[in-house]
């Protein structure tokens, strides 16, 4: 489990962009967010990252960069990338099962005769610090009752505006 106001593990990611994601060299002025989603055959994802996507714009001027992050192949995730309307929301891809495991998401197989891939990550969201660390994560178990987006990130605002302090640190 990871633990609130510790260091969070890497993640070096190839994007469906032509372009890699790498946590390490990100340098935000409030956070950077983690969203991990489910894969391309979920319509719950879709419908979460289209939203998310049509609100990048309020988050990035609110100093927080945002990624979205799959254990999808490379081929999955650009079906995504071109179908879904997600905006400019960068993708990245082939998160390996033992990244995943260490980022404490859930792990599903694939349901018989369903378009699911061999095996998945359950949704989780991690928002991290500049300097690395954990400052709030949701992890699920299943695909439904993702964080609403303005609730988000009027927390995240009311966290910077009063210095609020990661909470769940004794954990």
């Amino acid at each position: 489990m990871l633990k609130p106001g510790q260091p969070i593990p890497a993640l070096d990611l190839p994007l469906t962009i032509e372009a890699r994601f790498e946590l390490e060299k990100q340098d935000p002025e409030n956070f950077t967010m983690l969203v991990f989603y489910r894969g391309k055959h979920c319509p719950i994802c879709k419908k979460y990252l289209t939203e998310l996507g049509g609100k990048l714009d309020e988050f990035t001027d609110k100093g927080i960069n945002v990624f979205a992050i799959s254990m999808d192949s490379p081929e999955r995730a650009a079906v995504s990338h071109e179908e879904w309307d997600t905006h400019d929301l960068p993708l990245a891809h082939s998160l390996s099962e033992e990244k995943a495991r260490e980022y404490g998401l859930y792990i599903s197989e694939k349901r018989e005769g369903s378009e699911e891939p061999d095996m998945f990550s359950e949704p989780g969201l991690f928002v991290v610090k500049p300097d690395g660390t954990l400052h709030f994560a949701v992890v699920q178990s299943a695909p439904f009752t993702r964080p609403d987006l303005d609730d988000l990130l009027e927390g995240l605002m009311f966290t910077v505006d009063k210095g609020y302090p990661t909470r769940g640190t004794l954990t």
